[in-house]
This record gives C-alpha cells, structure tokens and sequence, in this order.
C-alpha cells in the first residue's frame, strides 16, 4: 500500500455505509449491478468510490438500490469501484486510503490498460472495464479536499457542457481536459470521443467528509438518470422536493493545468478553490525557484491540491464564460 500522508484539516461527519451486502452483483465483476428495464434506451452508469476515501457516493449509490429506483426504460450499471481501499477507511486517518497502490482516476487510457504495469488499482479497472465499455452516459462521483462549491467536471468537449446543463446541478460547472498524471474515467474512449454519442460528468460534491456531501451526490444522481430519460419523471421526488431549487449555472472553462515540477511546490496563500484573482500575473505558487502566475485577469482557482508532488496538478486555471 502507498500510504498518502496529507494533514487532515476538516472533521469527519459522514459514516461511510456497510456496501458489503452489494459485493456479489448480477454482471459477473464484483460490486457492479445491473439493472436491465427490458425495454429499448440508453445504458447509463454511475460510478462511485474511485477513491477510497470518498464515501458520498457510496451513501448515493447505497440510496438509489435501497429505495428501489430502478429504470423504465434502458438499463442502469451501479458500480462500487475502488472497494479495497474503502474497506480499509479509517475516520480517525481519513487521507490514507485514498487509493492502495496508485490513483484510479488516473490509469483510463488504453495503453496504460492494456500495458504491463501492475497494481491494486490497475487490476480492479480492468475488471470494471468490461462494464464501462457497454456504458452510453456516465455519472463519476467524488468529492474534494477542502469545503468548496460543489463542481460538475464536464470535459472539454461541447456534449458534456450540454449533459451537464440538462442535469442542472452543482450550480458550478468545469469544462476541462483533465491530468497530465493520467486519463480519468471520465476522460475514458467514446467519452472524450467528438465523434462518439458516449458522454460522462464527473461531479465533486464538496469536502469528502463534510455531512451534505452524501445528499448532494443523491441529488445529482437522481437528476442525473431524469435528464438521461431512463426512469420515470417522479423517480425520487419525495427527496427532491426537500433539496434547494437549483440556482442558475456558471460555466468556468479550464485554459490550463499547473503541473509540479519540483519537490518545492508552495502557494503563495491558502487556496481553497473557486477564488477569483483580479489581476494577470499574480504569484499565486512558486516551484522552486519559478513563480507561477496567473495568465489574465480574473483567473478562477480550480480545485488547489495538498498532494504537491511532482507530476501531480496544483491547481487548474480557469476564466469565466458568458
């Protein structure tokens, strides 16, 4: 195991659920399940703890199979997906198990997958890959590191901007291109495919262990699989009747990733995310002896990282869009 040693700075509010009872699944890859409506549509998934240490959409998934919301028409995937290192969640260490052996939100290509590395986390995504091949449209959900906005990563590409919008929350919403440490899942073939109809969100439903992280990712899930068409209009609205309206959504385009170069990484100040900084050429970090500066005025601070090491993102830098 790589142990992941990061301060934890934030109080631990969420009890991770028992999943233990969905490990034998229908699809013969352990702690995926399968709902088929026998009816003609799209095969829609949901993805959750790709890190271990991430448990709201355990809690969401946890929901969604014990309230029995299945699909009227099309067919569902529920996946629990980096379980090993769930099992291994500790609240009193709540950074260490984020993943085993290496990150799993990092290994989609099909040169890593089909590579001759090996690790705890590169045996499970090729399990689970047999499942996510057959998947039309994806929803990954996760969480952050610090008390921030939730933010729905959708991609680079104008279809993922659109399925964001027809979902309608977070309020926030991140067009990106991802890690140069690795593909994500949501990066994974036809979904970043132009010509491909697959699409996938990857939403961040705030601090991992903040207490309306879990209801958040039910949220997003439930307008989730309504905007996809597979259940029917009245699927969880006793539960989205309790929830805020959803407010209007911004969209902040990604213009690029501030990877690490050395072991000498600092921000300047102690960025949570979604600051605004008026100015163009604000030192906001230094690696060693480079100062990194913001590259226009107004640049939004996209998910500033405490795992400062080399390859790793800092932080994304962002612009506004009309």
């Amino acid at each position: 195991m790589t142990r992941i040693d990061i301060p934890n700075d934030y109080p631990v509010e969420i009890t991770p659920p028992d999943i233990s009872p969905y490990r034998k699944g229908n699809t013969g890859i352990d702690w995926v399940h399968r709902l088929d409506s026998g009816r003609p549509g799209p095969h829609v998934g949901i993805t959750a703890i790709v890190h271990g240490n991430e448990p709201c959409g355990a809690i969401a998934l946890d929901w969604l199979l014990q309230s029995d919301v299945r699909p009227s028409v099309g067919t569902l995937t529920l996946a629990f997906a980096n379980t090993e290192a769930y099992a291994r969640f500790d609240p009193a260490d709540p950074n260490a198990t984020r993943w085993l052996d290496e990150d799993l939100n990092r290994v989609w290509s099909t040169d890593v997958l089909d590579g001759s590395r090996n690790s705890t986390e590169l045996r499970r995504a090729r399990q689970l890959r047999a499942a996510i091949d057959d998947i039309d449209i994806l929803l990954d959900i996760h969480s952050m590191q610090h008390p921030t906005e939730p933010l729905m990563l959708a991609g680079p590409l104008p279809k993922g901007r659109t399925l964001a919008a027809s979902v309608g929350v977070p309020a926030v919403v991140v067009s990106d291109a991802g890690h140069a440490a690795g593909r994500r899942l949501r990066d994974y073939d036809g979904f970043a495919d132009p010509a491909s109809a697959k699409n996938a969100l990857l939403v961040e439903c705030g601090q991992h262990w903040e207490a309306e992280a879990g209801p958040r990712a039910i949220e997003t899930a439930l307008r989730f699989l309504l905007a996809t068409g597979i259940v029917e209009a009245d699927a969880g609205a006793d539960f989205l009747s309790r929830r805020p309206t959803p407010p209007q959504q911004r969209m902040i385009e990604v213009t690029e990733a501030v990877t690490i170069e050395t072991d000498r990484f600092a921000f300047t100040e102690p960025y949570r995310g979604l600051e605004t900084i008026p100015a163009a050429g604000t030192p906001i970090a230094t690696d060693g002896d480079r100062a990194v500066r913001t590259p226009y005025d107004n640049c939004v601070l996209i998910m500033p990282s405490k795992r400062l090491w080399p390859g790793q993102t800092a932080v994304r830098l962002g612009r506004l869009l009309d």
